[in-house]
């Protein structure tokens, strides 16, 4: 089954006055105008009098709200790891709905969601993938790493088989590579046909 039909398109959630107030909307008008600047000039270079600018700000509501550049960051990646999360829950959830049971297809499920993400998401991807972050960023992407592959563990119920450890930590690999790559192909045609065959592979090993 290709991506396109094991997976809605979920898109970035969005805040707005009436759901979030006017504190949520400020937030997110800074992480987006912060998504721009640090993918244009890196985070070294980012300047936080340009973030505050675009998004007509001030410099005192970005401290308030994220206290400096560095947090900021860290914020960009988290906000974009629970959004990838949520998608493959989602995934997941409705797949089981349909009445999917077998772990492997439910991590397949929620794999495809996860590499559509990073396609939608890509500008988010690549500013991650590219490194440069604030001090300590690495500590932190390795511990969200161990964090889903021990939900990944769960759902494969690596316990009650063979080398399930083994497994989960190939096929979570494989997966977090595969995103990478499809968040910088040139199109979504070559993007979406990578993570079918990414997809298609993990099902060949996974069911012998």
């Amino acid at each position: 089954m290709r991506l396109r039909d094991r997976v809605s398109a979920v898109q970035p959630s969005t805040t707005s006055t009436r759901s979030g107030g006017r504190a949520q909307e400020t937030r997110a008008t800074l992480l987006a105008a912060a998504r721009d600047v640090f993918a244009e000039s890196g985070f070294a270079q980012a300047n936080i009098a340009d973030v505050v600018a675009r998004a007509g700000a001030s410099v005192g509501s970005l401290y308030h709200h994220f206290g400096g550049k560095a947090d900021l960051y860290l914020a960009l990646f988290e906000d974009y790891q629970t959004r990838q999360e949520a998608r493959a829950a989602a995934a997941v959830r409705e797949a089981r709905t349909s009445g999917v049971t077998d772990p492997v297809d439910l991590f397949l499920a929620g794999a495809a969601a996860y590499l559509r993400g990073c396609w939608e998401e890509r500008g988010l991807a690549r500013l991650f993938l590219a490194g440069g972050g604030p001090t300590g960023f690495e500590l932190i992407a390795r511990r969200r790493y161990r964090e889903w592959t021990r939900v990944n563990a769960t759902l494969l119920r690596a316990d009650d088989q063979p080398l399930g450890d083994t497994l989960v930590l190939v096929l979570t690999s494989v997966v977090a590579e595969a995103g990478s790559e499809v968040a910088v192909q040139d199109n979504e045609s070559d993007a979406f046909r990578l993570a079918d065959e990414v997809l298609e592979l993990i099902s060949r090993i996974s069911h012998p």
